[in-house]
């Protein structure tokens, strides 16, 4: 799911529309938004008008004043880092029954998102233009009539979309504030500041969704690929300390070995020296954080299986979509408050709100060290 997250199909989320700048002597009826906004490059796109804020007056909500517009990075088409620009006058969106308005501390970078920017879902994607970002952190400011449990000044965290490929929000969390259904967050660990909550979410989502689908459980053996990167850092945290895994394996570049031991890997492996699919030891469970399933398949036990997050998939491997769930956060938040799972963080990070497209750049090197965080914002 990190890398693409690919498949299903399910019922896509209400889509909010962004305000643009209010230019001088603006007139709704002589704008032409295909002038504006051209399709041409993209003639499957689907494309919201903007609308125009009237005011840029702000509702105080307890003692927080909440403005009606904010900074945000947004795109009005899809491609490389060029179509990202920084807005500072894109409505703040309103808030459902069941949702929550988040002020945004910050905000992390997975490979869904430059694959969602790069049209590679178009089709089940909300209309442009968008603000992405999955990941947040921050303090609620306001809520719905039907939330149940949050409040406003609770610290909160959690991946704003339930389904990362189908209709994932319009406004995303490179924002200064972003609306996100209740049940998709959970209460910030308490030991963590916002940068380190910021880069948990999606990745250990994914990373605990994929080991329990795999049927992964005390005294079983793992490797892990990728071991390094947003999700694999995070797989073997859980599967040692949370899962109760007999035998961690998992592979890196030579540079980042010493980061799989203290992860928790008894065995760390150098792929650029070492082909997995050689290793005589067989393992219960492989989990695929880079594409290489054709490989994987050979080095998992008879009845075991492969959980591949990108690439073609081979039998016994197979591949889900995370459901985002505020209430995998908490089960999981003793963990993080112990110590005993811990966030990686990019050691180049947290990159400043100003260098979001520099931040793209980076993840997109396929360099990183766990996970790629936006902070402060804005």
């Amino acid at each position: 799911m990190e890398a693409l997250l690919s498949s299903s199909s399910c019922t896509a989320l209400f889509k909010p529309k962004l305000i643009s700048p209010i230019p001088p002597k603006f007139n709704l009826k002589s704008f032409n938004f295909k002038t504006k906004f051209p399709l041409t490059n993209n003639p499957v796109a689907k494309f919201t008008p903007l609308k125009v804020a009237n005011s840029p007056s702000s509702t105080a909500v307890s003692g927080e004043a909440v403005p009606v517009q904010m900074k945000a990075w947004v795109y009005d088409d899809y491609g490389d880092v060029s179509v990202l620009r920084f807005d500072e006058s894109v409505a703040v969106p309103e808030i459902k029954e069941d949702q929550v308005l988040v002020k945004v501390a910050a905000a992390a970078l997975n490979p869904v998102d430059f694959k969602r920017r790069l049209g590679k879902f178009k089709a089940t994607d909300s209309p442009l233009p968008t603000v992405p970002g999955y990941d947040v952190a921050g303090t609620v400011v306001k809520v719905g009539s039907q939330v149940k449990s949050l409040k406003e000044g609770d610290e909160v965290y959690g991946d704003v979309n339930e389904k990362a490929l189908d209709g994932p929000k319009q406004y995303g969390s490179l924002a200064e504030y972003v609306a996100v259904e209740e049940k998709l967050l959970a209460l910030k660990p308490k030991n963590l500041d916002f940068k380190q909550a910021a880069g948990l979410p999606l990745a250990i989502e994914t990373a605990n969704e994929g080991l329990e689908r795999a049927g992964f459980g005390p005294g079983k053996s793992i490797l892990v690929l990728g071991g390094a990167g947003g999700v694999g850092s995070l797989v073997i945290q859980l599967a040692k300390h949370v899962f109760g895994a007999s035998r961690v394996a998992a592979t890196s570049s030579a540079g980042k070995l010493e980061l799989l031991k203290s992860l928790g890997a008894d065995l760390a492996i150098d792929y650029t020296k070492e082909n997995f699919e050689e290793l005589p030891e067989k393992f219960d469970v492989v989990y695929d954080a880079v594409g290489q399933c054709e490989k994987a398949v050979k080095v998992v036990k008879e009845g075991g299986s492969v959980v591949a997050l990108t690439g073609a998939v081979t039998p016994p491997g197979f591949r889900f979509v995370v459901t985002s769930d505020g209430s995998a956060l908490t089960k999981l938040n003793p963990f993080l408050e112990s110590g005993k799972v811990k966030p990686v963080i990019d050691p180049k990070g947290p990159f400043p709100f100003s260098q979001v497209v520099e931040a793209f750049s980076y993840l997109e090197t396929g360099r990183a060290s766990g996970k790629v965080v936006i902070s402060p914002i804005p």
